[in-house]
């Protein structure tokens, strides 16, 4: 069996791969749908078509991840990224870029949580937040890295040179997940065939649905600014792609460098107030982008916002891999988190589209930061008095 790090270290590469890919274009699409003639609606179905698709296929790749295994649909995953990412070479209008997005969303529903899962399972306890931030680091500086090479590779090449760089990673991400990871035998936790703990257990734990819920207000606000902040940025200070990359990179940057010491207090301290106190932080941030008029207005702000996740993200995702273990149930319980990450870019970017086209786009962070206070709340009312995380799951 391979040990704990080389199979961590190949999950680590192959993510970071496939997410810098995916980042290239995070800043781009907005303005290219725009030139388009798209309207903050179709921007937001642009972003949300990821989502819905992954949020339908989500439940059942995580459970199904549970019985058979990790390795095989990573695998697939990985190869649909790729396969995605030269079809937006090939097609050129709105619609042929909601329905891309539409496919790279079931394809993400095969990668995220079955890694996260992966991981989770061979993870030591006592240590599900070391091993959780580092990970997440793979996520955080591949998207910060991705934005920024894209609109450096758009303003010297062309957009359809970003796309072709997305794809190259996607492949390189699929061929070191083929060939480096073990074989499904040799799988760290082999599932052998056990029928996992149904969503409807699963939905009735109180911790769980805290997590869920306060990921999915988070992930709204990241979907606001994902959606709209390099609009806005167009709109409001005419700054180039490769200014608009670097806007998009810094709040992911500095979420992912503060991860891994986040991940180590949250073996330490009381992970939910980490949670409250990083979302606290978040909500803050996304508030500020409302009065945000120039580019140091803007960097100031996501720096805060990317602080606020770097500090909540850990401990929750630690708390998640508790619960994973507690109910022997890793991908579903990864699966109900990404699904809640899904959701909140899904509504976050359409309910924003909308308030963008009847008032002004400013007024969408105004929304984002309401939606994350009441995240805030939802999450303290679940936590009975802090709770740890392992109370019984009903059956």
């Amino acid at each position: 069996m391979n040990s704990y790090r080389s199979v961590f270290v190949t999950l680590f590469f192959c993510l970071f791969a496939c997410v810098t890919g995916v980042g290239i274009v995070v800043p781009l699409l907005p303005v290219y749908a725009d030139s388009l003639g798209a309207g903050g609606v179709t921007i937001g179905l642009i972003f949300g078509a990821f989502s819905i698709s992954r949020s339908f296929f989500l439940p059942y790749f995580g459970k199904l991840s549970d019985r058979r295994g990790r390795r095989p649909f990573l695998v697939a995953g990985l190869l649909g990224y790729t396969l995605v990412s030269v079809a937006f070479v090939l097609f050129k209008d709105l619609y042929s870029l909601i329905f891309l997005r539409f496919l790279q969303g079931i394809a993400s529903a095969m990668i995220m949580p079955v890694a996260q899962a992966y991981v989770g399972d061979i993870t030591r306890e006592g240590g599900e937040g070391m091993s959780m931030g580092l990970f997440n680091m793979s996520v955080f500086i591949g998207l910060s890295i991705g934005p920024l090479m894209g609109g450096g590779i758009q303003d010297a090449f062309s957009l359809e040179a970003a796309f072709l760089a997305m794809g190259g990673l996607s492949l390189a991400a699929f061929l070191m997940a083929y060939f480096l990871l073990p074989s499904l035998a040799e799988e760290p936790a082999p599932a052998g065939g056990r029928v996992p703990v149904s969503y409807g257990v699963l939905m009735q734990d109180r911790l769980l649905m805290g997590l869920f819920l306060f990921r999915f207000c988070y992930t709204t606000c990241v979907g606001i600014v994902w959606s709209f902040l390099p609009v806005h940025a167009d709109r409001m200070c005419s700054l180039s792609s490769t200014r608009i990359g670097i806007l998009v990179m810094l709040g992911v940057f500095v979420s992912g460098v503060i991860h891994l010491p986040m991940g180590a207090l949250a073996d330490r301290i009381s992970k939910p107030w980490m949670v409250l106190v990083g979302g606290g932080i978040a909500a803050a941030a996304v508030l500020s982008f409302r009065w945000a008029v120039d580019f140091s207005d803007l960097f100031l702000a996501n720096c805060l916002f990317g602080f606020g996740g770097g500090i909540c993200m850990p401990a929750l995702m630690a708390m998640a891999v508790i619960s994973g273990n507690r109910t022997r149930a890793m991908g579903s319980v990864m699966a109900l988190l990404t699904l809640g990450h899904s959701l909140g870019m899904m509504i976050g970017s359409l309910l924003a589209g909308v308030i963008m086209d009847l008032t002004a786009v400013e007024h969408a962070f105004l929304f984002g930061g309401m939606v994350m206070a009441a995240g805030l709340v939802a999450f303290a009312l679940c936590m009975d008095g802090g709770a740890s995380g392992r109370q019984p799951v009903r059956s």
